[in-house]
């Protein structure tokens, strides 16, 4: 088990007089010392503006910034920085794509998602759908409601199919999606991939080349990083025929009275002044990830569920949501108590210093399925820093919580 707590310091602390116990990791991570250091000194040191001096702050500035940028290529495991963009997060990065995709689809077209997607990858392939009269639908879950219903999505694929755009890992049932499997069903049949790579990245090895995405989108406040940043992955063969959908500064290259002409990847997507100190700090972020070993962080957290899946499943009045199976799962389980409200969960842990979330979990049409009385559940969301005491505490938290309620 990994041991590095020391590393965040705001772990250390108590809320409601009790020792903290972070478990709202699948909302946003907590970070360490060195990504802390590394957003002051930036400010502190280097603060200039990227790509447009040539005095010494804004050359260090620019090279920091662009250093960042290959530490993301290599960590996804891209073929060229060319085809790393960076955003404010996922949800601009996966509104980027649909954008795009709005250049490529027309009446008749058809977008395949699946029903237990984020917001953000749904309401905007919603819009462009809309706007441009393609035809969106949704791959179910399996008649256990665990996971993606793979036969129903090879279904749903077909020669009509221009865009599939499905998350790696749900942020709500901890569900791991083959997503190159998905791939080869999308190329099969003309299709592009999009994966949202919010709820996988910071959690496992990512290699967008072996699993052959066409695009790629994640956020560096889930993987230790600042929130702010985010980064968008395509081939660059694509994003030389796609035209920009933000228009500035920065990604020009000649402007006149009457036209512009625009610069070359990536920069020809990142108009205006971007988030310097969030770019350069997710490079410090992934660092820390790297030094610890993306293996070995799977591990940890598959580690963690092993040991606490089966305890909460014991508790009586308890539904766990996903897999059954721990090794199934990544580090996120979502629950409900039976006869109380999930906020009402939250709000009792929260007195225990446990922190998780409650609510829809920006996944609404996934969470009628699985829990249609409440429309909502807990969550507690595991990372590396967590440990079985942090299991443990959980477990008689929420025994205390039924016996508090008299359930």
């Amino acid at each position: 088990m990994l041991n590095i707590k020391k590393d965040f310091p705001i772990l250390d602390q108590a809320v409601n007089d009790e020792p903290l116990v972070y478990l709202d990791n699948a909302a946003t991570t907590q970070k360490p010392i060195a990504v802390l250091d590394t957003m002051r000194d930036y400010y502190t040191t280097d603060n200039a503006n990227v790509h447009r001096g040539v005095h010494t702050l804004a050359e260090r500035a620019t090279a920091s910034y662009e250093a960042s940028r290959e530490k993301v290529r290599a960590f996804i495991h891209a073929a060229s920085t060319r085809e790393i963009l960076f955003t404010k997060g996922t949800t601009q990065s996966l509104n980027w794509v649909a954008q795009f995709a709005r250049q490529l689809l027309k009446p008749g077209d058809e977008i395949v998602i699946s029903i237990l997607e984020h917001h953000s990858n749904l309401v905007p392939w919603q819009q462009a759908a809309e706007a441009t009269g393609a035809l969106l639908k949704f791959a179910p879950l399996t008649a256990d409601k665990t996971k993606l219903d793979m036969d129903a999505l090879k279904a749903l694929i077909t020669d009509k199919t221009k865009f599939v755009s499905i998350a790696q890992a749900s942020n709500v049932l901890g569900t791991v999606n083959p997503v190159k499997d998905i791939a080869k069903l999308a190329h099969e049949n003309g299709a592009y991939l999009v994966v949202d790579g919010a709820q996988s990245t910071p959690h496992m090895a990512i290699d967008v080349e072996d699993f052959d995405a066409d695009f790629f989108a994640f956020s560096g406040h889930k993987m230790l990083g600042p929130t702010g940043i985010g980064v968008l992955y395509a081939k660059e063969e694509l994003l030389n025929q796609l035209e920009p959908i933000e228009f500035g500064g920065e990604m020009i290259d000649f402007v006149y009275e009457d036209h512009s002409t625009w610069t070359e990847l990536p920069w020809k997507f990142e108009a205006g002044t971007p988030n310097i100190a969030g770019a350069i700090t997710l490079g410090t972020a992934i660092d820390y990830l790297n030094q610890i070993g993306m293996d070995k962080i799977q591990q940890h957290e598959a580690e963690l569920i092993h040991y606490v899946l089966p305890k909460l499943q014991d508790i009586p009045g308890i539904t766990v949501y996903g897999p059954q199976d721990s090794a199934e799962h990544t580090g996120v389980l979502a629950f409900n108590i039976d006869g109380l409200h999930p906020h009402d969960v939250a709000t009792a842990l929260d007195m225990e210093g446990i922190a998780v979330r409650a609510g829809h979990h920006c996944a609404q049409p996934l969470i009628r399925q699985i829990a249609p009385d409440m429309e909502a559940c807990a969550r507690a969301s595991f990372y590396l820093y967590n440990t079985l005491e942090d299991c443990d505490k959980l477990v008689e938290s929420l025994i205390k919580t039924k016996e508090f309620f008299g359930l």
